[in-house]
C-alpha cells in the first residue's frame, strides 16, 4: 500500500483538529448559556461515566489496532485477518460491556434519575465497535476522516440550534454530541470494503491480540481513571453545577491539547512502521521533530491562556461561570505535560515494544489523581480536581522521561529553551496591556472577546517573531518550506 506524505497526513489531521477548536467554539458559547451549569455538568457527567464503559469494550483496540494494522498494511489478507480478529475481540466486549451497564442503569441512583441521557450516551460503545477507527488510522487515511468528520460537525452544529433552546433540552445536547464525535463512524463501516476483505479469511489466532490488548486495555484504564476520574468524582461527591464549571475549564484545555498532539497522532502509524522495518534512524528523528513542536506550541498557549482565563472564560461560557476561572488556570501547564507524554509514550515508547512502561507511569498517575481527588475535592471542588490532574499528568511525564531518557536526553539538550523563553516573555509584555483596557462596548461578550482577538494577535505574534529573528530551527524549517514551496509555484 502506498504511503501517505506526512506533511500532507499533518495538514489533514490539523485541519481535522481546527474543526474539533471551531465546533465547540461555536456551540459552545451558546450551549453553556442555554443549558447552564447544571445542564452542562450533567451532559459531561454522563459522557464522563460511559466513558469507562466505552473503554472496556474497546479494550486497548484503539491504540494497538493502530499500531497493528501498520505492521501489515502492505499484506491485504493479513491486513483482513487482523481487522476481522479485532472486531470479534471488540464485539464480544462489547455485548458483555452492554450487559453491565443496563444493570447499572437500572440499580445504581446516580445514573437513573438520568436513564434517558445515559442510553443515549451509550451508543457511542456501538459506534465504535462498528467505526473501526483505528484501521484508517493505521493505513493513515486521514484524508478521509477529517472530510467525513468535518461534515458530521456541520450536521451536529446546524441540530444543535435547531433543537437545544431551553435547559431541559440537555438530554438532545447530550445525543447531538454523540452524532459529531462518533455519528460518521457508520461511513467507516461503510467504506470498510474498500481497505480489507468482508468474507471470512479462517485461521484466526485471537490470542496473540490478547496479551498486548490487555495490555493496551490496562493502559486505558489507567489513562481513562486519570482523565475523567476528576469529573466523575466532582459528580458524585459534589454536584452537577460544580461538575458544570470544570467542565467549562477542561472543554477549552482539551481543545488546545488536540491541537499540541496533533503531530503526534499522524506519527504513530509511521513510527510503528520504521520500527517494524529496522529504520531506527527514521524513528528517532521523526520523534526528536515532534517533541520539539509540542515545545514550540504548547508553552505559549499554556501561558497565554493562563493569563486571559477569566476572558476566554466570560467569552466562551458567560459570567455565571466564574468558578471555572481558577481550575482553568490550575490546569493549563498540562497541555505541555500531555503534549510530552503523547509522543513519549504512545509514539515512542509502543511501536518500541514498551506498552508496559506506559501502563505503569499511568498506574502511577491514576493513583496519584485519586488520591488528590479524594483529599482536595471535597474542600476546594473543581480547583481540587484540577490540581490532582496537573500533579498526575506531571507524575506521568516524569516517569516516561525516566525510562527514555537515554533516548530522548539529545532531543530535549536540542530545545533551544531561551529563545521560548525570551519569545514568552515579549508575549506577556505586549499583550497584558490590553487587559486593562476598556473599549466601551455595552455586551461583556464582544468587549471580551475584542480583548482576546487583540491580545492573541499580539502575544502570539510577537512570540513567533522573536523565534523568527532569532532563528529557531523548529520555526526556520517551516519557513524554509514554505518559501520553497512559493518559489516553486512561481
Amino acid at each position: 500500500m502506498k504511503k501517505k506524505s506526512i506533511t500532507l497526513n499533518f495538514i489533514m489531521n490539523a485541519i481535522l483538529t481546527m474543526s474539533s477548536f471551531i465546533f465547540p467554539l461555536i456551540t459552545f458559547p451558546y450551549v453553556s448559556r442555554v443549558l447552564g451549569p447544571v445542564g452542562t455538568g450533567k451532559v459531561s457527567f454522563a459522557t464522563s461515566i460511559i466513558s469507562y464503559f466505552a473503554m472496556f469494550a474497546q479494550l486497548g483496540i484503539p491504540t494497538y489496532g493502530i499500531r497493528a494494522c501498520a505492521k501489515v498494511r502492505d499484506n491485504k489478507e493479513e491486513l483482513s485477518r487482523t481487522v476481522q480478529e479485532l472486531v470479534i475481540i471488540n464485539g464480544i466486549m462489547s455485548v458483555l460491556t452492554y450487559i453491565v451497564f443496563f444493570a447499572a442503569l437500572f440499580f445504581v441512583p446516580k445514573i437513573t434519575q438520568d436513564k434517558t441521557l445515559f442510553l443515549i450516551c451509550s451508543s457511542t460503545i456501538f459506534f465504535n465497535l462498528i467505526g473501526m477507527e483505528w484501521l484508517y488510522k493505521g493505513l493513515e487515511q486521514y484524508s478521509y476522516i477529517t472530510i467525513r468528520s468535518i461534515i458530521f460537525k456541520l450536521l451536529a452544529l446546524i441540530l444543535m440550534f435547531v433543537f437545544v433552546k431551553q435547559e431541559q433540552d440537555y438530554v438532545m445536547y447530550g445525543a447531538i454530541t454523540i452524532v459529531a464525535a462518533v455519528g460518521s463512524n457508520i461511513f467507516n463501516l461503510i467504506n470498510v470494503h474498500r481497505y480489507v476483505s468482508l468474507k471470512p479469511v479462517g485461521g484466526y489466532h485471537l490470542k496473540k491480540h490478547l496479551k498486548a490488548v490487555s495490555i493496551f486495555l490496562a493502559m486505558s484504564v489507567a489513562t481513562t481513571v486519570y482523565t475523567h476520574l476528576d469529573t466523575a468524582m466532582l459528580g458524585f461527591m459534589k454536584s452537577d453545577e460544580e461538575v458544570g464549571y470544570y467542565n467549562a475549564a477542561v472543554r477549552i484545555k482539551t481543545i488546545l491539547v488536540s491541537l499540541v498532539t496533533s503531530l503526534g497522532t499522524v506519527l504513530l502509524p509511521r513510527a510503528s512502521y520504521y520500527m517494524q522495518n529496522g529504520l531506527k534512524e527514521e524513528f528517532l528523528k521523526i520523534s526528536k521533530k515532534a517533541l520539539n513542536f509540542v515545545w514550540v506550541v504548547a508553552p505559549p498557549m499554556m501561558l497565554y491562556f493562563m493569563l486571559f482565563a477569566q476572558e476566554g472564560i466570560y467569552f466562551l461560557s458567560g459570567d455565571q461561570y466564574a468558578n471555572s476561572i481558577l481550575p482553568m488556570q490550575i490546569i493549563m501547564p498540562t497541555l505541555l505535560f500531555i503534549g510530552l507524554t503523547n509522543i513519549m509514550g504512545i509514539q515512542m515508547l509502543v511501536p518500541m515494544g514498551q506498552e508496559k512502561t506506559v501502563l505503569y507511569s499511568e498506574i502511577a498517575g491514576a493513583i496519584v489523581d485519586l488520591v488528590l481527588n479524594a483529599i482536595l475535592i471535597p474542600k476546594m471542588g473543581a480547583a481540587g480536581a484540577a490540581i490532582g490532574t496537573l500533579v498526575a499528568e506531571f507524575v506521568v511525564l516524569l516517569y516516561q522521561y525516566i525510562a527514555l531518557r537515554d533516548t530522548v536526553k539529545d532531543a530535549y539538550k536540542s530545545v533551544q529553551y531561551w529563545k521560548l523563553i525570551l519569545g514568552l516573555g515579549l508575549g506577556c509584555v505586549a499583550s497584558l496591556w490590553v487587559k486593562a483596557l476598556s473599549f466601551g462596548f455595552n455586551s461583556v461578550e464582544m468587549e471580551n472577546f475584542v480583548k482576546l482577538v487583540i491580545t492573541a494577535c499580539t502575544f502570539f505574534g510577537a512570540y513567533v517573531v522573536v523565534l523568527l529573528i532569532t532563528g529557531e530551527p523548529f520555526i526556520r524549517q517551516i519557513m524554509d518550506s514554505v518559501l520553497k514551496k512559493l518559489k516553486r509555484q512561481k
